[in-house]
């Protein structure tokens, strides 16, 4: 993906590229990697980001097939976003857990209820109405031109948000994953296309080229958790980064921390005391978060770090922080400083 996406945008055919999955974190995973790539001095000038196109969920066929005789005759196909994480080894440690459960377990050990689930993602949704209203995302949004057979138009907005939701439309919906249960498509975020990519170069460089950074990289970090409460996985991530940084939560501006579900941000909000109504919760997603803006996977990562990083520069705030849970049991996290 990263050398075609580089030779067709006229990138030097001499200049290398390597693509990395890191599920939910690929893009920041990317920009983890272009920072190691610098401080190794193999490259001075580095693009990371991250595309998902979810509209087109690859398949593949059942496990089993392989086993049957060969013979004609059509087969069932399983779409790698519902069954990809559930068919594991027979001595595997943990079960193969669906996202969705993962999100209901941690709603459980919190006590996290429907009607919190729901109170968040309508937050989500109005932070992020009333930033496209004052049009903050226009610097950060590269527009193009869709072609289609009765002309084309200027493709410029966010299509997944959904500025009318209530608490009384949220709660009209039926739990997804299990009876009974507290997570629905409503206060879930949304399966979504998407692309977006930074440029990251050392301090040298960006003075010969007189280029004016935004941020400068203080630092990343990753930690792994239980796969069956995958979505905690930014507590220890951002632990570690503020640990390594000798910063505090109180010392953060902005924090962006990717709404895979509403449980799953609630639970890393009260792990790290952060909850709905607290000073530092209003530093939070201030511009709605992945329940608005959509979760296509690998581009997450620079998609909340670029809009943090345009919203760190409006506010003349210092630090941000940003954060993924990872599919599988991993979090991420990055913290920039504001080039003032």
């Amino acid at each position: 993906m990263a050398r075609c996406a580089a030779l067709i945008a006229g990138v030097p055919e001499e200049t290398p590229a390597f693509t990395v999955d890191r599920q939910c974190a690929s893009s920041l995973q990317a920009v983890q990697s272009a920072c190691y790539e610098i401080n190794a001095e193999e490259a001075d000038i580095v693009i990371a980001g991250g595309v998902e196109v979810m509209s087109r969920m690859t398949y593949y066929l059942p496990p089993s097939s392989r086993y049957e005789p060969l013979r004609l005759g059509d087969k069932p196909l399983y779409d790698t976003f519902s069954h990809g994480v559930t068919i594991v080894q027979p001595q595997a440690k943990y079960p193969g857990t669906n996202m969705g459960i993962t999100a209901e377990n941690v709603a459980e050990r919190y006590h996290i209820t429907r009607e919190e689930e729901d109170a968040f993602s309508v937050d989500s949704q109005r932070k992020m109405k009333e930033a496209q209203d004052a049009g903050r995302f226009k610097e950060e949004i590269f527009p193009f031109e869709v072609q289609q057979r009765k002309g084309s138009f200027i493709f410029d907005t966010d299509e997944h948000p959904k500025p009318d939701t209530t608490m009384e439309s949220l709660g009209r919906l039926r739990p997804c994953f299990k009876d009974g249960g507290v997570v629905t498509a409503g206060n879930s975020s949304g399966m979504n296309d998407g692309a977006s990519a930074v440029v990251i170069m050392t301090e040298e460089k960006a003075k010969e080229l007189g280029v004016k950074p935004l941020v400068r990289i203080v630092g990343t970090s990753s930690a792994g958790v239980d796969p069956r409460y995958m979505g905690l996985g930014p507590v220890p991530a951002i632990r570690k980064l503020l640990k390594k940084t000798g910063l505090a939560l109180s010392n953060i501006d902005l924090f962006e921390l990717n709404e895979a579900f509403a449980a799953q941000s609630l639970g890393c909000l009260k792990e790290l005391g952060m909850d709905m109504g607290t000073e530092l919760y209003s530093r939070v997603n201030v511009n709605g978060g992945a329940i608005a803006h959509g979760h296509a996977l690998a581009n997450s990562g620079t998609r909340i770090l670029t809009t943090m990083i345009y919203e760190l520069k409006r506010r003349n705030g210092r630090y941000g922080l940003a954060s993924l849970c990872i599919g599988g049991g991993q979090g991420m996290a990055i913290l920039v400083e504001n080039c003032r």
